[in-house]
């Protein structure tokens, strides 16, 4: 009798594992984005991380791209890199013009979609995948993931981590054309309405579309009904409060600065000008660091001079993203630039580097205001200001500083529970229960 009830608990339990490892086959997700980690592409390389810790299958598709900033991101997930451009140790002239070349092969004739259709084809033929999701900031490659998720029959999740409509000008053009004003102009508003017609094509097609900030959701919305807010956001098991006393008061911004239009720091340089003429503040104490790209410092170099403060400022280049913790640890205040979100500003940027500091509890300063969704999530988080004013910049540095100068470090005590909703584990069960959602819809 013993025996025969082992046998059944036996069986039992094989029957359990069976259907366990079914339903992670079942859990198996196509990815074609337009980057991947190692290259900065932090939203899907989180995303990755915790689908698989969740027992899900992500396999990824995406354009190889001449980057290792997050490679510590990349993990063992099945990635497939499509190259479309020779290795950055060739000569500039031969890459710019394979960039040419390319750029009009796609336009022309879609280059870059079939090709790297024709890998995404080969990964579902094999079978077992619940889904295809794409993410993307512009349009490509959307259209590839509409066309194999119609192919094979599966639910479409169109993830945009940014839009066109949301900047202040031309920013959404990776290269100048360098041509001449007017030519340029023509050449970007028709490429501009070219995008804007292939992405609107397939987000209608599209089962659900995930995207960044409420003011994303209401554009998109237009396009397709169901569409969700998921925030970019900070990964809790590296991103954590910590206090380090240091011996500068340090000023920090991680990231680019693509034109004034779009960031604005002029505030930031005012309320500086004014803290030295009045002796606020001294170079062998208090410091302003920026890791940035080349063209990011030309434009903050000019500002720094404009206002007679280069003095203050430091500009060590782009800092590894694994290092950014220790970056923001260290900083007395954590700077987030932005600008008015009006017609002619930019429109619902919320960036990955705001989250991150939200969860490492530095104070956060953001100049110049947007005057919306950014300023309000400072606000009820209860982590910083978002300046309108250079007026409003100098009351918080004083306030900060002096602080500091008792304690050696300063602090914000934010709300916990409101910070907690951006994390990227959270945001990994919210694409999570969407899949899940559209399968039993499929199923029923």
């Amino acid at each position: 009798m013993t025996t025969i009830t082992s046998i059944r608990i036996s069986v039992k339990k094989e029957e359990k594992n069976r259907s366990r490892v079914q339903e992670n086959n079942n859990r198996k997700v196509l990815i074609v984005c337009d980057m991947f980690p190692p290259a900065f592409a932090p939203r899907m390389g989180y995303l990755c991380k915790y689908l698989r810790k969740a027992g899900w299958q992500p396999v990824v598709v995406t354009e190889w791209i001449e980057d290792h900033t997050f490679a510590f991101l990349k993990g063992d997930v099945e990635a497939h890199y499509v190259r479309y451009f020779p290795d950055e140790n060739r000569s500039r002239l031969i890459r710019q013009l394979a960039w040419l070349l390319v750029f009009v092969a796609d336009l022309l004739g879609q280059y870059k979609s079939r090709k790297m259709a024709k890998v995404a084809r080969s990964l579902l033929k094999s079978g077992g995948f619940m889904g295809v999701l794409s993410s993307a900031y512009r349009t490509f490659p959307l259209p590839v993931a509409s066309r194999v998720a119609k192919e094979f029959g599966l639910p479409l999740v169109a993830d945009h981590r940014d839009i066109i409509e949301q900047y202040a000008s031309d920013e959404f053009i990776s290269r100048p054309f360098h041509t001449c004003p007017c030519v340029d102009r023509w050449v970007v508003r028709n490429y501009r309405d070219y995008l804007l017609r292939q992405r609107n094509k397939a987000l209608r097609q599209a089962d659900w579309v995930t995207t960044v900030s409420p003011w994303h959701v209401e554009q998109l919305r237009k396009i397709n009904p169901h569409v969700s807010l998921i925030y970019n956001g900070y990964d809790p098991e590296i991103f954590y409060p910590k206090i380090e006393k240091t011996t500068r008061f340090r000023m920090t911004y991680t990231g680019r600065v693509l034109s004034l239009a779009t960031r604005d720091p002029r505030p930031l340089f005012e309320a500086l000008a004014r803290l030295d003429q009045e002796k606020r503040i001294a170079p062998e104490t208090f410091r302003v660091v920026w890791y940035v790209d080349a063209d990011s410092r030309l434009i903050l170099e000019k500002l720094a001079e404009e206002y007679a403060v280069p003095v203050y400022m430091e500009y060590p280049g782009y800092v590894p993203a694994d290092q950014v913790p220790q970056v923001l640890w260290q900083s007395s205040i954590s700077i987030q630039l932005a600008n008015k979100a009006d017609e002619h500003g930019p429109k619902g940027i919320m960036s990955t580097k705001l989250f991150e500091a939200l969860a490492t509890e530095r104070p956060l300063l953001c100049v110049r205001s947007d005057e919306s969704y950014l300023e309000r999530t400072i606000q009820e988080t209860h982590s910083g200001v978002a300046a309108r004013d250079a007026e409003t910049v100098y009351r918080f540095i004083l306030e900060q500083y002096a602080f500091w100068e008792k304690n050696g470090y300063t602090r914000v005590q934010p709300d916990r529970d409101a910070v907690t909703r951006f994390s990227r584990q959270k945001q990994a069960e919210q694409f999570m229960d969407i899949f899940t959602k559209l399968n039993q819809q499929h199923d029923g």
